[in-house]
């Protein structure tokens, strides 16, 4: 069986029936001047039940593609852990 991507993140929107959008923020350092710097994605997860709404902070796993853009399911909230 192969890993699973978990990746933590804030909620921005859930205005989709059993859908909501995951910004996932990282730093990533520059190759030449090695600044640190923040690069934000979005991903499409799936919320079956709507549950999860827009400022909560949540963590997705990677699961088989339930539509064109979904690839990722929200498994809990994450309360008091930045990510």
């Amino acid at each position: 069986m192969k890993n699973k991507q978990i990746l933590k993140g804030i909620v921005v929107s859930d205005k989709m029936d059993k859908t909501v959008v995951v910004s996932v923020s990282r730093f990533v350092k520059h190759k030449k001047y090695g600044k640190y710097y923040k690069i934000s994605k979005k991903y499409k997860a799936n919320n079956p039940d709507n549950k999860y709404k827009t400022g909560d902070k949540v963590e997705i796993v990677s699961v088989r593609p339930i539509s064109k853009d979904k690839r990722f399911e929200v498994t809990r909230s994450v309360l008091g852990e930045t990510s």
